[in-house]
């Protein structure tokens, strides 16, 4: 039986991941089973619109990717909980747009954030705090990880 692929909200560092010499394999694994079908993807426009300003090869792997990607809206709803987030001090008003990610994939019902952002996003400090405003706003829980931790291994015997 087929299994219903994870909803999964990859933001900007991921797609420039694949390019970097660091987050290369496990990115461009991380793509390969998108396309494979383990993982449902869901983009937003503030992807779209950080990338437009990547480099060539980052913005064709959006092109890529794109058709077969849920665009999930910037809601007035996403916009609420971003400002709750940036109210409870998880980040500073200049890392605004980290917030937003994480509220689009919140809002939209997203079961996990894959990022190689390890300062505002995948940090051992600030998950619980995204998780605690959701809970207190009357939203699930989500799960945030890089995409190391997200991919299925070829041997899992590891």
């Amino acid at each position: 039986m087929a299994r219903t692929p994870t909803r999964l909200y990859a933001d900007t560092s991921v797609f420039g991941g694949v390019f970097d010499e660091e987050f290369s394999d496990p990115s461009r694994t991380l793509f390969r089973q998108i396309r494979e079908g383990r993982f449902q993807l869901v983009l937003s426009p503030l992807i779209q619109d950080e990338l437009e300003v990547a480099p060539q090869d980052v913005r064709d792997l959006l092109d890529e990717v794109a058709p077969h990607a849920e665009v999930a809206p910037i809601s007035s709803e996403s916009l609420q909980l971003q400002r709750a987030y940036l109210e409870a001090g998880i980040v500073p008003e200049r890392c605004a747009d980290d917030a937003l990610h994480v509220a689009i994939a919140t809002v939209v019902k997203c079961s996990l954030i894959v990022s190689w952002n390890f300062v505002h996003i995948v940090h051992f400090d600030k998950i619980p705090l995204y998780n605690a405003v959701n809970r207190k706003k009357g939203y699930p829980t989500i799960a945030i990880y890089s995409p190391r931790e997200v991919i299925e291994y070829e041997d899992e015997n590891i």
